[in-house]
């Protein structure tokens, strides 16, 4: 059953995390958010990971600053969400994913896992293949903040996922990350923007987004199930 569960940072901070798919899945899937919460779109995300046999979960990475955020797809959710997510470090963030982690692996100690993140969670999904050990593939849909740190050295599989018109991502910073990390898989969408993947979005493109997570999906098969 798909629900909120509690989970708690090494530091003591105590944050909501969305659970779907099958306790007992061989693997599983901590999934990231956008700068929107946890909110319907990133349910459904993890609802189609769990058709799949995934065990999933999604912290809430706004409690750290306000709880049960849920935001849409607005410019005053947009100008929310940044205000959110800037009010938060990024060690406190990695603890919160570092809970989501541990969670996972206290239900089941010898699954696999992987590591998804979407635009702000695209970011932190690299994060979490170059600033922790938990994680055995990880994969980023367009990740503004990568570019910045191309040359940390990741510690598993990495994909990445960017749109060729994304307003915020411009394809030099793409050129960048390939420049710094030639060893990882990079896709660029054309015509695609920022969020082609979200269905909520007016960015979304259905055919884009099935080839991301066509794709996403034989990456975690690669390297999870492999």
């Amino acid at each position: 059953m798909a629900e909120f569960v509690t989970l708690t940072a090494a530091d003591g901070h105590t944050l909501k995390a969305w659970v779907d798919g099958p306790e007992t899945a061989p693997v599983a899937l901590v999934v990231i958010q956008e700068i929107f919460g946890v909110n319907s779109h990133m349910r459904n995300v993890c609802a189609r990971f769990a058709a799949q046999g995934y065990r999933v979960i999604a912290p809430a990475l706004f409690d750290r600053t306000e709880r049960d955020v849920e935001l849409g797809y607005q410019p005053d959710d947009v100008a929310r969400g940044r205000e959110l997510r800037g009010k938060i470090g990024d060690a406190e963030v990695m603890l919160d994913i570092d809970a989501a982690a541990l969670a996972l692996l206290h239900e089941k100690s010898a699954r696999a896992l992987g590591i998804v993140g979407y635009c702000w969670g695209g970011t932190l999904a690299w994060w979490g293949a170059t600033r922790t050990k938990h994680f055995g593939a990880a994969v980023g849909w367009y990740g503004g903040g990568i570019a910045n740190t191309r040359s940390e050295t990741p510690i598993c599989p990495v994909e990445l996922h960017f749109g060729e018109k994304d307003s915020g991502i411009p394809l030099s910073d793409v050129d960048l990350i390939r420049q710094a990390q030639p060893d990882i898989g990079i896709f660029v969408y054309p015509g695609a923007q920022h969020g082609f993947g979200c269905d909520d979005r007016g960015s979304y493109s259905a055919p884009d987004a099935a080839l991301a997570q066509e794709r996403t999906l034989a990456f975690f098969a690669k390297h999870l199930r492999g």
